[in-house]
């Protein structure tokens, strides 16, 4: 994975968190975190860089799903 590409996902990654902390109800927000570092954790070995590029796009869509939301 590039650098940037690296970087790219981390912001994603803390920014999906940032967000998530704002969740009022105390089980949807430990819910969005839970879900969220098991995705990360669970894809942080694929090499594939069309696959990297699908599962960001995925979470871009989420994290705006979030902002929506909260």
């Amino acid at each position: 994975m590039a650098a940037s590409s690296r970087a790219q996902v981390l912001r994603l990654y803390r920014a999906l968190l940032r967000e998530s902390q704002r969740f009022g109800g105390y089980n949807y927000r430990t819910y969005a975190i839970r879900r969220i570092r098991d995705a990360f954790r669970e894809n942080k070995n694929i090499k594939d860089s069309e696959k990297i590029e699908e599962l960001v796009n995925k979470a871009k869509a989420n994290l705006e799903v979030i902002r929506r939301q909260v």
